[in-house]
């Protein structure tokens, strides 16, 4: 942009539009990445969309991946990592829970449990129906669901009974849209209700099934080594978050400590106020966004 043009629009009030737009943006998701989809839930804890599983992208194998994380607190703050389980690497919390469970003790196994991996999985989709945000609708986005909706998938490839005829759900032509219907069940958030609608092919172009394609985000680098600090970084941010101030930090990670505050807080807030079961539908949403903010 020439700064004549830059003069002009501020004549015109353009950019000025276009900060409050951005603002309201940020606002309604938290400045969280846009490739992410989610479901819109009211005040009930209820909501619909449809959704389509997409194919894996151009040059990766699978149509999802999979991953595990921590997000517990301390008495040191809030520890908010990606496991390095992940990987198939060794990784400190997981180390340091197998010693708390074999300690022989109910309050190391309980401790142990509250500190357990979380595992969600991340696929691209395609939004065919989403009442809350329509303009969503026609779109690819990733979306991170757990095992509750991922043993849906599972059962639609093989299903249990001789009736019933295995599809692949990740399929353009012969896979099948899925209702995702949340509702609130004692408090807790549940997928039971979601189904697969009949095969059919997405779209009965095949060009723009190509564009949609072409479209996808790569999953692969959802979970990239870039993704993981390393096991002593790891282990030394669970250290203080344990309570060991002694812990020697270098610069950039007392600078993340700080950053982390304001996430902490939140995070404490939204656990207060929303029930932690054990094993939930959807373990990663609740702390999905403040998880987001205490990493950057």
């Amino acid at each position: 942009m020439s700064f004549a043009n830059l003069k002009k629009q501020s004549k015109l009030g353009s950019l000025t539009a276009k900060l409050v737009k951005e603002v309201e943006k940020l606002n309604t998701n938290g400045g969280s990445d846009e490739r992410l989809w989610k479901l819109d839930v009211d005040k009930s804890g209820n909501g619909y969309a449809v959704i389509r599983f997409l194919p894996a992208p151009n040059g990766e194998d699978l149509p999802f991946v999979k991953l595990y994380s921590h997000a517990f607190q301390g008495t040191g703050g809030w520890y908010i990592e990606n496991s390095l389980t992940t990987l198939g690497q060794k990784d400190p919390v997981s180390e340091y829970n197998t010693q708390l469970w074999n300690n022989g003790t109910d309050a190391g196994k309980e401790t142990a449990r509250k500190q357990k991996r979380k595992l969600t999985y991340i696929s691209n989709i395609y939004v065919v129906k989403d009442p809350a945000n329509p303009e969503n609708e026609g779109k690819v986005f990733l979306y991170k669901y757990g095992k509750k909706i991922f043993d849906k998938l599972t059962a639609a490839m093989q299903p249990e009974f001789e009736d019933e005829e295995a599809i692949d759900p990740f399929d353009f032509w012969q896979g099948a849209n899925f209702k995702l219907k949340a509702k609130n069940v004692a408090g807790y958030r549940n997928y039971d209700s979601s189904e697969f609608t009949p095969v059919s092919p997405l779209l009965d172009d095949d060009d723009a099934l190509e564009g949609l394609w072409k479209k996808e985000n790569s999953l692969a680098e959802l979970v990239a080594n870039d993704q993981f600090k390393s096991y002593d970084e790891l282990k030394t941010r669970l250290s203080y978050v344990l309570g060991n101030k002694k812990v020697t930090q270098d610069a950039e990670t007392i600078d993340e400590d700080s950053d982390r505050g304001e996430a902490e807080q939140l995070v404490t807030a939204a656990v207060k106020s929303t029930p932690t079961p054990s094993s939930t539908d959807d373990d990663d949403e609740a702390l999905s966004y403040f998880a987001k903010l205490a990493a950057e």
